[in-house]
């Protein structure tokens, strides 16, 4: 195969990934006459990462939060998008290997993102629920939901506590706002579908191994979520480090165990560099080390951006926080600094302004940190949604998430609970599971 890329003598910007940071830089140069961009996503679409909670939990469907990669770029002959693997990168040939073939570059910019770190626990890669992409979201709902129906056919409570209860990992925005949206479905939601289940046999557990919640938020906003969770019923354990799980039984490490099926792991990411790279510039979670021009310590034509690198400013020595306003900026400045650079100007040095941090916790239940003001409750609620809706790209996938949110505030209530699974071909259903089982975990790497 060939990736059929043209060659002109506009300079090529190979962007590997597509989340904030990629899809930034892509767009503010793609209408510059000097550059040649070519796009590289393993999928043909962005996600809206921040709202996978909301598909798991069936508030809003996949296709709200996904914006095809085409529609953005549609009229800009001088974008070139291949849906492929990038399998590394090999620097002394300016190229980059791909299962399309090779392609060169003029500048490389890795936008590649993080994934679920599982540190190393092969239990709990083997048997908990991930939730760092839409499909690994479509996949916890279809499975709380299989739950459910399983639970009225079982003959023991052993049996059916362990489908219904939940054992959220990690008390960052993710779990946080997972455990609150669980707990208003079972409060609202759930006894009206399956009304055989007595759902205040449900439980709800939110283990965090630190002293607090929302680590990186004010203690205000800390406080106030510890609050609204216990408010909700969600029994949230600090302090607590999961050691194992076994597919039924999650072992502290004090020694307690929960009993559960559902282990859903938001305890931690890890960032996924380009094979190829020397490893003295890949540090502590597998970040790339850059200088405040985003390039890779020791090039001057391979950048990192967003969730995948490690750029070191006085404010923040251990790296900027892996979430989308870094990405974004960074992505924006980087496009800037490239018509410096194909300017013979003087590039300017990259510098995080912190827009603040927020997360929902519940119907109407907030809290929101501004660098000059900190909120909690329904109007921090009002600002979350209002914040989250305009950061979503495309008018029609802001119009069908607020239609959504608006309708099941309304109602408590909307018809996306509904366990959706791709059909197995007729033939050697054995060889077929294998083949999407090695398809899965080739775009895990």
């Amino acid at each position: 195969m060939n990736p059929n890329i043209p060659q002109t003598d506009r300079k090529r910007v190979v962007i590997v990934g597509a989340g904030f940071g990629g899809l930034k830089l892509a767009r503010n140069l793609s209408s510059r006459k000097e550059f040649q961009v070519v796009l590289i996503n393993k999928q043909n679409y962005h996600e809206f990462q921040p709202l996978y909670y909301q598909v798991a939990t069936a508030g809003l469907e996949a296709n709200s939060i996904l914006f095809p990669l085409r529609a953005v770029f549609g009229n800009c002959k001088n974008v070139h998008i291949r849906v492929t693997n990038v399998t590394g990168v090999r620097t002394a040939d300016k190229a980059i290997d791909t299962e399309l073939g090779p392609i060169t570059y003029d500048y490389l910019v890795m936008a590649t993102g993080a994934d679920t770190n599982f540190f190393n626990q092969q239990n709990i890669i083997e048997k908990a629920l991930p939730m760092k992409s839409v499909s690994e979201a479509i996949a916890l709902r279809n499975r709380m939901l299989q739950n459910f129906e399983d639970a009225l056919s079982v003959e023991t409570l052993d049996e059916r506590e362990g489908l219904m209860d939940v054992v959220v990992v990690g008390g960052g925005p993710t779990g946080v706002e997972l455990c609150g949206t669980l707990a208003e479905m079972r409060k609202t939601v759930l006894p009206k579908d399956y009304p055989e289940l007595d759902f205040k046999m449900m439980d709800i557990y939110l283990i965090e191994s630190g002293a607090e919640l929302l680590g990186p938020m004010s203690v205000q906003s800390q406080e106030h979520s510890l609050k609204y969770l216990q408010g909700l019923g969600v029994n949230v354990r600090l302090n607590t480090r999961v050691k194992d799980f076994d597919g039924r039984i999650v072992t502290m490490n004090d020694g307690s165990t929960l009993r559960t099926n559902n282990l859903i792991w938001a305890a931690g990411v890890k960032a996924n560099p380009l094979a190829g790279l020397p490893a003295e510039v890949i540090g502590r979670g597998g970040r790339v080390s850059v200088n405040r021009y985003s390039q890779v310590l020791g090039f001057t034509d391979v950048f990192a951006i967003g969730d995948v690198a490690m750029m070191a400013e006085e404010k923040w020595p251990n790296g900027h926080p892996q979430i989308a306003q870094p990405a974004i900026q960074q992505g924006k400045h980087l496009a800037k600094n490239f018509i410096h650079w194909i300017h013979n100007e003087q590039p300017k040095e990259f510098t995080y302004r912190d827009l603040g941090t927020m997360a929902t916790i519940g119907r109407g239940l907030a809290v929101v940190d501004l660098p000059f003001l900190k909120f909690q409750g329904f109007f921090a609620w009002l600002t979350w949604l209002f914040v989250h809706l305009m950061s979503i790209v495309g008018v029609k996938n802001r119009l069908s998430i607020f239609l959504n949110w608006m309708a099941n505030y309304v109602t408590y209530s909307n018809s996306l609970r509904l366990i959706i699974r791709p059909k197995l071909p007729k033939g050697d259903v054995t060889a077929m599971k294998e083949k999407l089982s090695d398809q899965l975990e080739v775009s895990k790497t």
